[in-house]
């Protein structure tokens, strides 16, 4: 098998697995999490709402307690011990290695619903199976393959709390080095003056918490933020992962990452200093970043997308319900780039059952100019005439893991 190359057998080898539920290759960062990873998940995106942080302020809203930022319901290896049958852990030996060996993977999309809240103490069960394998050309590295996976997620005592679709786009190493995109991007430094004036934003940010948003007071062009993220430090990568974990690789320290590189050895890379280590040191290691064709280190998209549902929660207040936010991850973040998030209602209007909801289009704008994650939300809103938010339903009604994650596997394929 041809390694750090995408080949029509490779592909189709993937594709063989599409459906096929799977085992997670890494462990849940939070097992039960409670109010200490609510707080702790919210802080590592810089997002300050009591509802996430304050037990006794959260007591005092329509939740009457603590409930989970949107952002720990989902992401990678965030929370979910899989639950799979005895006949679908049997099959594992078909999803065994990766048939695109050695071809680079960027988190390129993601589409997120979140149907009920999670409260603090509860197990989570994960269902996770590729869904689609796509040939997508890419300026960057030439040949390119989508490949989407889909989750869903169940407390312990039968709560449906939502489902997820994640893109990983894969590209050759070689020709994105060789292609040398982003040669052409300068990142300046900030002047005193440049970081007050972000600073003066950061002082005027607020939540919108316990201040009902309510549908009638809503008009299709009012704005969404903007807020201030950045400029990106790996402090702030640092922060980040306290918060969600070291994602799909399960990197670890010392001991622990001995054992990571018995199990995915072709992960870790050997530095100047000869010392194996990961490949996803992308992200605070400028000379290896540079071996990808980037400038120097970048965020991770998943942050992008923690930020997108801060604008979103900051602005609805805490009697709303965000229900759909789907991302995609156009231009890298590098170190040293601010992102404004950033956007406006497009449509008002009931959505299924009657539920009063609006549209937003959101994006994340750098200090370029250049949009870098064109995105769109929907939130449901209090209405004086219709009422509190009613929480919106799992996809075909479903009352069990098993039926909501087919029904996500469902909606992919007539969708795409």
């Amino acid at each position: 098998m041809a390694t750090g190359q995408i080949t029509d057998e490779g592909v189709a080898r993937l594709r063989s697995r599409i459906g096929i539920p799977q085992l997670y290759p890494a462990p849940p960062h939070y097992r039960r999490p409670g109010e200490d990873a609510f707080r702790t998940v919210a802080w590592s995106y810089g997002d300050d709402n009591p509802l996430w942080s304050d037990p006794s302020y959260a007591a005092g809203t329509r939740w009457k307690g603590s409930i989970a930022p949107p952002a720990l319901v989902g992401g990678d290896s965030l929370i979910g011990e899989d639950a799979l049958t005895e006949a679908e852990e049997a099959r594992q030996g078909e999803l065994k290695g990766d048939p695109l060996r050695g071809v680079h993977a960027f988190y390129a999309a993601s589409e997120r619903e979140w149907w009920a809240p999670l409260t603090p103490g509860h197990r989570v069960l994960r269902r996770t199976a590729l869904v689609g394998v796509v040939d997508r050309p890419s300026e960057f590295g030439g040949r390119g393959v989508q490949e989407w996976t889909s989750q869903a997620f169940q407390t312990d005592d039968g709560t449906l709390l939502g489902a997820q679709y994640r893109m990983m786009y894969r590209t050759e190493r070689e020709k994105a080095r060789e292609r040398k995109k982003y040669d052409g991007v300068v990142i300046e430094p900030w002047t005193e003056e440049g970081i007050a004036e972000l600073d003066a934003r950061y002082a005027a940010e607020r939540a919108r918490g316990a201040e009902p948003r309510w549908w009638e007071d809503v008009e299709e062009g009012q704005e969404i933020g903007p807020l201030v993220k950045g400029p990106l430090t790996v402090t702030d990568m640092v922060c980040w992962h306290v918060g969600m974990g070291m994602g799909m690789y399960n990197v670890a320290p010392l001991r622990l990452a001995h054992r990571n590189r018995q199990r995915v050895p072709r992960f870790y890379h050997r530095d100047e200093l000869g010392v194996p280590d990961a490949m996803q040191r992308v992200h605070w290691d400028p000379a290896f970043a540079r071996k990808s064709g980037n400038p120097t280190t970048f965020d991770y998209g998943r942050m992008r997308e923690t930020w997108l549902i801060h604008a979103c929660t900051d602005w609805m207040g805490d009697d709303a319900w965000l229900w759909r936010l789907r991302v995609e991850f156009r231009k890298f973040n590098y170190v040293g780039d601010v992102q404004w998030v950033e956007g406006e209602v497009v449509r008002k209007y009931l959505a299924e059952g009657g539920r009063p909801a609006v549209d937003l289009e959101l994006r994340t704008r750098n200090q370029r100019g250049e949009v870098t994650s064109p995105a769109s939300a929907t939130v449901l809103l209090p209405s004086r005439e219709h009422g509190p938010v009613r929480l919106p339903e799992p996809p075909g009604a479903s009352t069990n893991l098993v039926d909501a994650f087919d029904a996500t596997i469902d909606r992919f394929a007539r969708e795409r």
